[in-house]
């Protein structure tokens, strides 16, 4: 009988976990342990609102009150060193605790490019509160600020940036922004938005190294050998899964924590959900590997059943968001196998839409102020429902009378 489940994780997934241990009805003990020392918090507003704001506050996930009220045992600012498998112990250092279920919501870190001068001190990677905190305090002084990557965080910290004032420069190695995961209109309306923001965009061009003076980063050099002068510099080029506490515990590993459809890793006491997490995607038909808040929330719910012996296929609908400026992009589905695309609204408007199809299925849609659109294709990706490509393009059809209709 299950009576003691640990959580190793305090994001998203880790305190989704908890909380639905508690509501479906588990009534042994719960512990949860991060690396952190703060109660869970919400995690994408560091890169967006929380640069800006005055206060340091964090938007917890849930208060204390939470965890003390339904008996959920938080250990903060410890690092788990190895789970041991079969003693059914999680290792502390010195001290231990004991499982019958595992909850593994280990996450991601940032990766480090491997450039000469990446270890300089005034260069900032973006992942924890604590980072969060750390640049705040550098953007008081910071004057020119150089930006590699040009994903979600990257742009949305140029785009606080620039509203802050500092002079800006993203470095980009791709031909488009946010290329990996979005269509070309999106990637050319983003750009457009950033330099009209009056922040300097170069794509094709990828970072040979930071240049710095007395421990200080003074320079950005690129592939081509210039040098961009920068007393701030963030990176943001992607991140890598936390998998090495499953890997050492000889569980399956690639390009993630492998799990099975119910979250399920390769022990069967031990589920795991988040962004560390390799699942085999219905749809797509091969394994992959989701960062978003969404994602972590419901694969926690999923897993969490697993534990309890309620185990059912993971079949959520992926949706994520990024707020850059005046813009808010959201996007529903996986558009990776799409093989064409159709333009609902204008891009020149400030407010339009790319539906993707594989063949003649809807797979996905990309909005950028657009929230109606946004809503509608997570209710139609949800449910099955199929939209003829020529009505996704028309203006004159009213999609939530169609759907609802449907």
């Amino acid at each position: 009988m299950t009576k003691n489940i640990v959580i190793i994780g305090g994001g998203h997934a880790g305190a989704q976990a908890a909380a639905s241990l508690r509501s479906d009805g588990f009534d042994g003990r719960v512990t949860l342990v991060s690396a952190e020392r703060e109660i869970p918090y919400h995690r994408p507003p560091l890169s967006k609102g929380f640069i800006k704001a005055e206060g340091d506050e964090l938007q917890e996930l849930r208060p204390a009150a939470f965890y003390e009220k339904n008996a959920v045992d938080l250990v903060l600012g410890s690092e788990v060193t190895a789970i041991d498998r079969d003693a059914g112990l999680v290792r502390l250092g010195a001290d231990s605790l004991p499982f019958d279920g595992l909850v593994l919501a280990t996450g991601a870190r940032v990766r480090v490019p491997p450039v000469p001068g990446i270890d300089l001190e005034n260069i900032f990677l973006l992942r924890t509160a604590e980072d969060a905190r750390r640049l705040k305090r550098r953007f008081a002084m910071a004057r020119d600020v150089v930006v590699v990557g040009g994903g979600f965080i990257g742009l949305e910290l140029a785009a606080t940036a620039r509203l802050l004032g500092k002079t800006v420069t993203v470095l980009e190695a791709a031909p488009r922004l946010m290329g990996r995961v979005v269509a070309p209109a999106i990637s050319a309306y983003f750009l457009d938005l950033h330099r009209a923001m009056g922040t300097t965009i170069r794509l094709e061009t990828p970072v040979h190294g930071i240049i710095g003076e007395n421990g200080q980063a003074v320079a950005v050099e690129t592939l081509s050998g210039e040098r961009i002068p920068a007393d701030t510099v963030i990176v943001g080029v992607g991140v890598v899964p936390n998998v090495e506490l499953a890997e050492a515990a000889g569980l399956h590993v690639a390009n993630g924590i492998v799990v099975d459809e119910a979250m399920r890793t390769s022990d069967p006491r031990i589920v795991a959900a988040g962004d560390a997490v390799s699942f085999h995607h219905w749809a797509l038909g091969r394994s992959v590997r989701l960062e978003s808040v969404q994602n972590a929330v419901d694969q926690a719910k999923t897993g969490v059943a697993a534990l309890l012996g309620k185990g059912e296929a993971y079949r959520a609908v992926p949706w994520f968001w990024s707020d850059q400026g005046d813009a808010k992009l959201q996007m529903v589905g996986l558009s990776n196998d799409a093989n064409s695309s159709v333009l609902r609204g204008r891009p020149e408007d400030g407010s339009f839409s790319v539906f993707h199809y594989r063949d003649d299925e809807l797979v996905a849609i990309d909005s950028v102020n657009r929230a109606g659109d946004h809503m509608l294709g997570r209710r139609m990706l949800g449910s099955g429902f199929q939209l003829d490509k020529a009505v996704a393009a028309d203006e004159g059809v009213d999609l939530k009378k169609l759907v609802l209709a449907g």
